[in-house]
């Protein structure tokens, strides 16, 4: 059998060095776990006294409808639709830097909604993007009908600095944050250069790491068999 030759040997070392170095912080969820692609969690708000509503969801902006908005849900006890999260580059063989097995920060994402049930805009995927036409407003709404690897559909998650395992999520064109919608005033996902609208939020796993059961409560578990959205 064959020996492998040190070049070989340094060149892997090379490659894992650099996958450690592209890597920031690793990304906590709400139970202090390392965030992980494929894993469902719901994007949770931090409450504030101006934000005491629950979690993300799909919903109608405009008229006509699609594609849908992203839309913090009024309801406190709503924990959102779950989302995952998965990395924008997918190759298989070097000299592609490994993909982590933790979500870090400032690392390039796509972000899904996952649900099995989706009655409105099924022509569109449900990937979130941002929508960077030219007729898109100076606060640009976040949608859904992303495509992987195309710019708009690319977020990170950043460290937010205001609590334990609070972030943000960003963009190559602005941060994420949020205004008043068109439904009572719901906070509506845009991307903003405006720090005071920033959106600080937690990640809860939907299966509960700790007891691999899931994590919410009789109402939340009605919630994810329909489509919320107030």
């Amino acid at each position: 059998m064959k020996k492998p030759s040190l070049l070989s040997f340094l060149f892997t070392l090379i490659l894992v060095a650099a996958a450690v170095c592209i890597q920031g912080e690793r990304v906590k969820d709400t139970y202090g776990f390392p965030l992980s692609p494929g894993e469902q969690y719901f994007i949770q708000p931090v409450k504030t006294s101006r934000n005491n509503g629950g979690g993300l969801v799909p919903a109608a902006i405009t008229f006509p409808f699609c594609p849908l908005g992203i839309t913090q849900t009024l309801l406190p006890y709503q924990p959102g639709l779950p989302v995952s999260f998965s990395y924008k580059q997918r190759r298989p063989n070097p000299p592609w830097p490994i993909p982590p097995v933790n979500i870090p920060t400032s690392y390039a994402l796509n972000i899904e909604f996952e649900s099995n049930i989706w009655p409105f805009c099924k022509e569109f995927s449900t990937l979130w993007k941002f929508d960077d036409s030219s007729s898109a407003p100076k606060e640009p709404p976040i949608l859904i009908g992303g495509t992987r690897r195309e710019q708009n559909s690319i977020f990170m998650i950043e460290n937010a600095g205001e609590g334990e395992n609070t972030y943000k999520l960003t963009t190559f064109a602005g941060t994420v944050g949020a205004i008043p919608g068109v439904w009572f005033k719901a906070p509506q996902l845009v991307l903003t250069n405006d720090t005071a609208k920033t959106l600080v939020v937690k990640f809860k796993r939907v299966i509960d790491p700790t007891t691999a059961a899931t994590s919410t409560s009789r109402v939340e578990k009605q919630g994810l068999r329909m489509f919320p959205f107030f």
